[in-house]
């Protein structure tokens, strides 16, 4: 493996983020000059902005024939996206949720996971079911603009802070030049990657799925670590979770969707990916709503837990694309004493749910 290769890499991940960065602070700015509410802008075009990297790389990947790129990507930054980023900002700062629509979001979340789970039995998600997630998409934009009206102040107060208002138009071609440049860099920062992604998996010896669920999930959800990191930091904390879930709708509907539809034949999924990411990816989702639900707070303990797993998965897939001599006994402990013992804190924590969180809500606002 020569340098080109970590070069391509290195630079299609810088463009991305770049780009990522560029394209969400045009689209907000421009937004909020034409007098869309900031709470409406965060859960629109923050979300899907910070989902253009996966757009872009994925439909790259399939106009190239690279179908388990395009998958692996959108399945692997949806478990990163809350294992890592979620179990990040809880260690840097306990996430105490009040945001409505985020209760109503995780919900969604693991439908629109199941939903992937389910079209994919079939080894493909063919053009109509393309169809249909793309529609969903825009179902969920139109309810979640009407549902950000019976939001409370005290959240509508955090994203105009957050995304405050810009006098004048005097920026507002600046603003068109960042959205332009922001798409512009995506684009070639895709196909960098997608290359080096390629030149990398053929060096190593490894299928190129294992790459797109891991380096490649991870550079195209770098826009997600900078948006909800900082937003943990300086105390949005309802801007990190909402991000993260929304970001993971728009992964499933759009990007899925946009791509089952550039393929023409159908968005090939792996047996690998069907078999075990997927699942992985939906019980990801699940793991949100106890601990959501549990005093609306992520805590650092969760945190830690979310790395872990994180973590674990990572070494896992690792393991198996080098058919690794402790994989049979990294995969015992994990189902005979991990998972179990996950699965009974979780149901613990959905059962104590409602109670606790009437206490932890009064005791918020005492």
């Amino acid at each position: 493996m020569d340098g080109i290769t970590w070069l391509q890499l290195g630079a299609g991940l810088f463009l991305l983020f770049t780009g990522g960065e560029g394209l969400v602070r045009g689209a907000s700015r421009l937004a909020r000059r034409v007098g869309v509410s900031p709470l409406v802008i965060g859960l629109t075009v923050v979300a899907f902005g910070t989902s253009a990297p996966e757009l872009v790389v994925s439909t790259t990947a399939v106009l190239e024939d690279r179908d388990e790129l395009a998958v692996g990507n959108v399945v692997g930054s949806n478990i990163f996206n809350v294992l890592f980023i979620l179990g990040l900002c809880a260690l840097a700062r306990p996430l105490v949720v009040a945001q409505q629509l985020v209760f109503r979001d995780v919900p969604i979340m693991i439908g629109v996971s199941l939903a992937l789970l389910l079209l994919g039995l079939d080894g493909r998600v063919v053009l109509g079911e393309g169809l249909l997630l793309c529609a969903g998409a825009v179902f969920f934009t139109v309810d979640s603009v009407r549902a950000s009206r019976r939001e409370s102040a005290q959240i509508r107060s955090e994203y105009e802070v957050a995304i405050p208002a810009v006098a004048g138009w005097g920026g507002a071609l600046v603003e068109v030049g960042l959205v332009a440049a922001g798409l512009a860099l995506l684009v070639v920062g895709a196909r960098w990657l997608v290359a080096g992604a390629v030149a990398l998996a053929r060096a190593v010896g490894v299928d190129e799925t294992v790459i797109a669920l891991t380096i490649v999930a991870a550079g195209t959800s770098l826009p997600e670590v900078a948006t909800s990191v900082v937003a943990a930091i300086r105390g949005e904390r309802d801007i990190a979770v909402g991000n993260v879930v929304g970001s993971n709708i728009f992964n499933v509907l759009v990007v899925v969707g946009l791509a089952s539809l550039v393929s023409g034949g159908g968005l090939v999924i792996p047996a690998s990916i069907e078999n075990f990411d997927l699942p992985v990816m939906v019980a990801v989702a699940v793991a949100c709503a106890p601990i959501l639900a549990r005093k609306h707070r992520l805590g650092r303990w969760e945190g830690v837990l979310f790395l872990g797993y994180y973590t674990a998965y990572t070494a896992y897939l690792v393991l198996a694309a080098r058919e690794h001599a402790a994989l049979p006994r990294f995969s015992a402990v994990m189902l005979e004493f991990v998972v179990p013992l996950t699965a009974a804190t979780l149901i613990g924590l959905a059962l104590g749910a409602r109670p606790r969180a009437r206490g932890a809500r009064g005791s918020e606002e005492s």
